[in-house]
Order: structure tokens, then sequence, then C-alpha cells
């Protein structure tokens, strides 16, 4: 009878242990987990490590970090914190898994990223850090424009001649990635100029503009020129792309909450076309909007 007691309290000993080693580990501060995370990566891309996490490069991660930043957005409307956590946390990873790739180059390190950020916050924020005031948040984006443009300006002269003239040409434009998605471009350009004060006095005058370039691309329409039917198009998206800055709306997450709502609405007609014993695809166009108002309806 003495066997089963020992094995026991063997189990409840390790189970102890654990809950000791798991209540440890969750006292480590931001810092040691940091750590350990750098560290995992670093294992991962050692020569014994992960085939996959060896076998990537800055260009094959591209889309995994565009990916991870959308996950993170889906997240943070969930309303679901440890959900956002984590995909937080996938995020963090693609800054730990380039910064590893880059310290194996010889280019820089994962604590080379975290000294520029955190200087370059002290450095935009005089208000905080410094004997600058700053009476409005607006102020305080006015300031941030001017220093990153004197922060060019001083780059352009370390890096001669040429340095200088582009220096020189500076703009408060610089800096907007042509690489972001469409929307969020136009969104930071207008964002970026708005700073400065050149902006709509109301968003009535943008549904004006709005209006024209509805008509300029109605024109564009009746002559059948592709090339300036695009390019119409183009100002009526941008002029909507303001418009949402404008309201202090993010163009981006505002066109995927309709893309969304548009697929929801969309499955609703299929299953209700299904289950009147008919496939949508084969309705009338008349009875596909009748679907529409009803899912419509049926939301609301």
């Amino acid at each position: 009878m003495t066997r089963p007691r020992k094995n026991e309290m063997k189990r409840v000993g390790r189970t102890q242990r654990r809950s000791e080693k798991r209540a440890k580990t969750k006292q480590l501060t931001p810092g040691e987990w940091f750590e350990r995370l750098v560290a995992v990566q670093a294992r991962l891309r050692a020569p014994n490590g992960c085939p996959w996490d060896r076998e990537q490069t800055h260009e094959s991660l591209r889309t995994y970090l565009i990916e991870e930043a959308y996950e993170v957005l889906e997240a943070l409307e969930s309303s679901n914190d440890a959900k956002f956590a984590e995909e937080m946390g996938d995020l963090l990873l693609q800054i730990v898994l380039h910064s590893q790739i880059a310290q194996e180059e010889g280019r820089f390190a994962v604590s080379d990223v975290i000294r520029e950020i955190h200087d370059k916050m002290i450095r935009r924020h005089p208000h905080v850090f410094g004997e600058a005031r700053a009476k409005d948040s607006a102020e305080v984006l006015r300031n941030w424009e001017q220093i990153k443009a004197e922060e060019r300006r001083q780059a352009g002269k370390k890096n001669g001649s040429a340095g200088s003239k582009l220096a020189k040409e500076a703009s408060l434009l610089d800096g907007v990635s042509r690489s972001l998605p469409a929307t969020l471009e136009g969104f930071q350009l207008t964002r970026k100029a708005a700073r400065i004060g050149f902006d709509w006095e109301e968003a009535a005058g943008i549904f004006d503009k709005m209006g024209e370039e509805t008509v300029e691309l109605r024109s564009a329409l009746k002559t059948k020129d592709r090339r300036k039917m695009e390019e119409e198009m183009g100002d009526l998206l941008f002029a909507a792309v303001n418009l949402a800055r404008f309201l202090k709306m993010d163009p981006e997450i505002a066109l995927k909450k309709a893309n969304a709502k548009f697929s929801r609405r969309f499955r609703s007609m299929e299953k209700l076309a299904r289950e009147s014993g008919r496939e949508f695809k084969n309705l009338p166009r008349e009875e596909m909007e009748a679907l529409w108002d009803v899912t419509k309806r049926a939301e609301r």
C-alpha cells in the first residue's frame, strides 16, 4: 500500500514544481521576456535549428509582415484581449526575425532597432523631454513634422554634396512610403499636408470636390479614353480617402469593414437561395436585388 502513496506524492511534487516554475516565469520583466524571445529566434536560425526559419530572407518575409499587421487590427476589433495580445506577439516576432537576419549579415542587431526608436521618441518630444512647449496635439504634430524635416536635412549634410542637394529639395511629404497600399498612401499624404495647414475648412468642401470628380469621370467615360478614365477614377478615390482622413477615419479600415459587410450579406443571399432550392447565381437580377434587401433588413 505504500507504493501508490509514494507515486501520488511524486505526482503532487511534480505538479507543484511546474506551478512554481510557471509562477516564476510570470514574474519576468518585459526586458527578460524580450531577451528570451530573441534567444529563441537565434536558436531557430542556428545551423541545427528550424529549416523553415533558416530559409527566410527579408524579401520572403514581406508578406508575413503585412499579414500580421492586419491580423492585429482584426483582433483589436474583436474585443478579445487574449487574441489581441497573441497577434501583437506575432507582429513583434517579425521585427525580431528581421533583426536576427540583419545581425547574421553583420548589418545591425535588434538592440540597434530599439535604440533608434528610443532616441527618436525622445528627440521628437521636446515638449516632454526638453524645454519646448506644445499647447495641443495639433501643435505636437506640426513640431513633429518640423523635427523630421530637420533630421532629413542633417542626414543630407552627412552624405556630402549629393546629400546637401537632397536636403535642399526635401519635402514635407518625404517619408511616405510608395510601397503602402494606395488608400494608406493617400491618407498619409493628405495627413502630412494637413498638419501644416493645407487642408479643407469643412467636410462640405470635400463633398463638393467628390461631386466635381464624379462629373469629370462621367465625362471621361463618354470619351472612352482608358487613361483619362483611370485618372479621373483615381481623383475620385483620392477625394474619398481625403474625406475619410478629414473625418478622422482610416480609409483602409473603413474599406475593410465595408468589404466584410458585403461578404457577409452576399453569403447570406447565397444561403437564402439554397434554402429555397435554387443557386444564387441562377436567379434573375430582380430576385438578387430582393434578397439583398432582405439581408439588409435582417441586419438592422
